[in-house]
């Protein structure tokens, strides 16, 4: 599609939100509060598509989400705060400002090059007080917390000097969750889980693994393997638990063989 197409379009969309917000009722009613879980929702239905590797899916949530930027630039510009062009401009200020391998005279040759700038950058634009983690947003999942924290630590330098020595520290996390269940201190076996999946989710980081679509991709294909034994026992005319475990072990490996 041409330049000229997509800029078409774009004014499309942004006289549609004009319409909308001047002549729905519903639309007249969003603020930024009640538009925030719907985001949300969103971009979790975005995520989703694209664990499916569902083309269509991505377009049309990747549509959803679009209406959400575009709609809370309307509200900045009814506030008189930021307009679409300010927040488009700011972001094309940004990206330019943080490749300067691409718009400056810095040399970035690989992606890790490249990712360690950014970070920099980051860092130095925003002058956080609160520090190199200051910028990981607190309502993010545990798991996506942890994995960019990570990523920002190591960025600072704060990482293991090879990858492999990571599992050092897995095995000494099992081996202190062994310590506290024979101690039976569930307070303490809480903390010694929670240790285990940091260091887990750091080593999936360092192994260029997503350890959110590695537990997601893993979550789909347990449904979809129990589904099966449900069917299975459904077809048979019993509940769940009049299966035996072999029984339900038998349909399992059946239907992974399948996959």
């Amino acid at each position: 599609m041409s330049m000229d197409k997509k800029l078409e379009a774009t004014a499309r969309l942004l006289e549609v939100m004009d319409t909308l917000r001047r002549e729905c009722p519903w639309d007249r009613k969003q603020t930024f509060d009640t538009l925030r879980n719907n985001t949300i929702e969103e971009t979790f239905e975005l995520a989703d598509a694209i664990t499916d590797h569902n083309l269509e899916g991505i377009k049309e949530e990747l549509g959803d989400l679009l209406l959400h930027v575009v709609f809370y630039s309307k509200l900045g510009d009814e506030e008189g705060a930021f307009d679409y062009a300010d927040v488009a401009n700011a972001l094309c200020d940004k990206l330019i400002y943080r490749h300067p391998h691409i718009y400056g005279d810095i040399h970035a040759n690989t992606p890790e090059e490249v990712k360690a700038n950014w970070e920099a950058l980051k860092l130095k634009k925003k002058h956080r007080k609160s520090g190199t983690l200051g910028g990981v947003p607190t309502s993010l999942p545990a798991m996506v917390k942890a994995y960019r924290m990570g990523e920002k630590a190591a960025g600072a330098g704060f990482d293991w000097e090879k990858k492999e020595d990571v599992w050092d520290k897995v095995r000494e996390e099992v081996a202190e969750i062994e310590v506290e269940m024979k101690a039976q201190n569930q307070a303490n076996l809480e903390a010694e889980f929670g240790d285990l999946f940091f260091a887990l989710i750091n080593a999936c980081r360092l192994y260029g693994v997503d350890p959110e679509s590695a537990l997601e991709r893993t979550n789909k294909k347990f449904l979809r393997r129990f589904t099966a034994i449900e069917e299975e026992a459904e077809r048979r005319g019993k509940t769940l638990r009049e299966l035996s475990l072999d029984e339900m072990e038998a349909v399992w490996q059946a239907t992974k063989k399948t996959e």
